[in-house]
């Protein structure tokens, strides 16, 4: 797997694709932190802050958004999504 950015530009809304996307895999070290904030239970508005790098006091509904569905796609990134990683990734034609 490539070195991916440490903050890569953050789309409004997660993927809801049932295979791993490109972006997926671009946003890997954002998912591990999400996943990581919500293990230690942290609020998600200070996570949207550090982490998405969105305000959520000036921009709460894509704030609230943005932390929902890049939470859900990391927690399905741990159920299903680290399948196609171990095939190859996004790039792989045979997923």
């Amino acid at each position: 797997m490539k070195k991916r950015p440490r903050d890569p530009d953050l789309a409004e809304a997660a993927p809801t694709d049932s295979v791993l996307t490109a972006y997926d895999e671009e946003h890997i070290i954002t998912y591990l932190r999400l996943l990581d904030a919500d293990a230690e239970g942290a609020d998600w508005r200070e996570v949207a802050r550090l982490v998405l790098h969105i305000d959520p006091v000036a921009e709460r509904d894509r704030a609230k958004t943005a932390f929902d569905t890049h939470l859900a796609r990391a927690k399905w990134m741990t159920e299903h999504g680290y399948r196609h990683l171990l095939r190859g990734g996004a790039s792989n034609p045979n997923l």
